[in-house]
């Protein structure tokens, strides 16, 4: 993925035919955006061809082209979003960057207007919490208006995505090593003792997906359910003592547990943890081949703004001499966590 300027991306690619189709003026609006020297993110194929464009803007005015009209509000509008059909694992990307914006943002709401014939990417969006709101324009086909709400909670995990409800859910940590760490998350936020906090909504690393598949023999992960909370804690680079160099960087949901025993087939079980692994097809065997193996499949909700250290994350009651790779934090630890590594306050719902 790419941020480029609409002047740096060739309007006469044919990627873009089809929304010339669906919008008469697409190129006069393109190259309005074109002078302005506004971007938009950009993911191309190995042989250089688009595969997908997202354009957004904030909006804060009533919409009344809209129906029903929408009153005024903090809205991030997803201006132009397409991406080619059936490369669900970029849509999940582009979608994760759209809520990577509007929590930045501070968004009361996300939306987004598209015709009904795109079912593939409706179905993306209403996976994610898109609800369909109403139409725009007039007409045999109007546009379908769809709606994210970014402050209200409906139990589902996906449909919820990326806020995350504390209240009666157990936290536990779940050490990684720097190797799998920075495969597996964005290591951006590690650089300095406190990152730009703009540059988690710029990242535009392969690894920046909703979903993480990680393997592990740690014992008590198998007991792990749906819903139960995960801090992701990367240990020691070797770089100085575990108590400043081993951090808290993350901050994932549980959405299954399984074992190799739940797979009928080892090509069952490659195809289930390929897509969103950070081993490759050899390692995944070897997994497979281990009736010990547990595979964590979770939601990647929130990096903390500032990495929190295994010392810091003693003075708040964590006991050191326990085993780290796998435990259970408090409610009260977890929050005393969560706000020394200054997580954004609008992700938290129900805090307990």
């Amino acid at each position: 993925m790419e941020i480029k300027r609409f002047n740096e991306i060739d309007l006469k690619d044919c990627f873009f035919d089809s929304l010339k189709e669906d919008y008469p003026g697409f190129d006069t609006w393109y190259n309005k955006k074109a002078t302005a020297k506004e971007t938009a993110f950009i993911q191309k194929d190995s042989s250089g061809n688009l595969q997908g464009f997202l354009y957004m803007k904030n909006e804060d005015e009533a919409l009344l082209d809209i129906t029903p009209n929408m009153p005024e509000a903090k809205r991030l509008k997803v201006g132009t979003f397409k991406i080619d059909a059936h490369n669900t694992k970029l849509g999940e990307r582009f979608v994760k960057k759209i809520v990577d914006k509007a929590i930045f943002d501070k968004v009361e709401e996300i939306y987004v207007t598209i015709f009904e014939k795109h079912e593939a990417l409706i179905k993306l969006l209403e996976k994610y919490g898109f609800k369909k709101y109403g139409t725009k324009g007039e007409g045999a086909t109007p546009e379908l208006v769809f709606t994210k709400k970014m402050n209200t909670i409906s139990g589902d995990l996906l449909s919820d995505f990326p806020l995350i409800t504390t209240t009666g859910k157990r936290k536990f940590v779940l050490s990684i090593k720097p190797e799998y760490h920075t495969k597996l998350f964005p290591d951006s936020i590690l650089v300095n003792e406190k990152g730009d906090k703009e540059s988690l909504v710029k990242d535009i690393s392969h690894t920046n997906s909703i979903h993480k598949i990680y393997l592990c023999f740690m014992e008590g992960t198998e007991l792990l359910q749906k819903g139960d909370i995960l801090l992701i804690y990367r240990t020691t680079d070797g770089l100085g003592p575990a108590r400043f160099r081993s951090v808290a960087t993350s901050v994932c949901i549980v959405e299954e547990i399984k074992r190799p025993s739940d797979f009928k087939t080892e090509a069952e079980f490659l195809k289930y943890t390929n897509a969103y692994s950070i081993f490759n097809e050899q390692d995944l065997k070897r997994w497979y081949r281990s009736s010990k193996a547990v595979v964590i499949k979770m939601t990647y909700n929130a990096a903390l703004y500032k990495r929190v250290t295994r010392g810091q994350m003693i003075d708040f009651g964590v006991d050191e001499e326990q085993y780290w790779g796998f435990f259970q934090l408090t409610d009260e630890q977890f929050d005393k966590i969560l706000e020394k590594g200054e997580i954004n306050e609008s992700l938290i719902i129900n805090k307990a």
